[in-house]
């Protein structure tokens, strides 16, 4: 029997970032996080919604994000860490190794 879970929150993940002090967040349901392009800014920034069409973020240009009012449903089979832990195993490939073919000895 498939269970059904609530967590009325926001996972805000940045996504390659470039530093280590950049962690994930769970923000409260009500909370709108608002990213700004500085109006001091030398340079555009760009935006991208799932990989697709990326957007030109020019100085004082800003996203707002907020929870939807709709749920995104999820099922488990077993438990949500097992499920989860599955999913990034069998699509990370994690220990895994290829079969590295060998040439024979090279001349230097």
């Amino acid at each position: 029997m498939l269970q059904q879970l609530q967590v009325p929150g926001i996972l805000f993940t940045p996504i390659c970032p470039h530093s280590l002090s950049f962690r994930p967040l769970i923000l409260p349901e009500h909370v709108t996080v608002r990213i700004m392009v500085p109006f001091n800014s030398g340079s555009p920034a760009w935006a991208s919604f799932d990989g697709k069409d990326r957007k030109l973020l020019v100085a004082g240009d800003a996203l707002l994000c907020s929870m939807a009012p709709w749920p995104v449903p999820t099922a488990r089979q077993v438990d949500s860490t097992t499920d989860f832990l599955r999913s990034i195993h069998d699509g990370l490939h994690w220990n895994l190794r290829k079969t590295q073919s060998f040439d024979g000895p090279r001349d230097i």
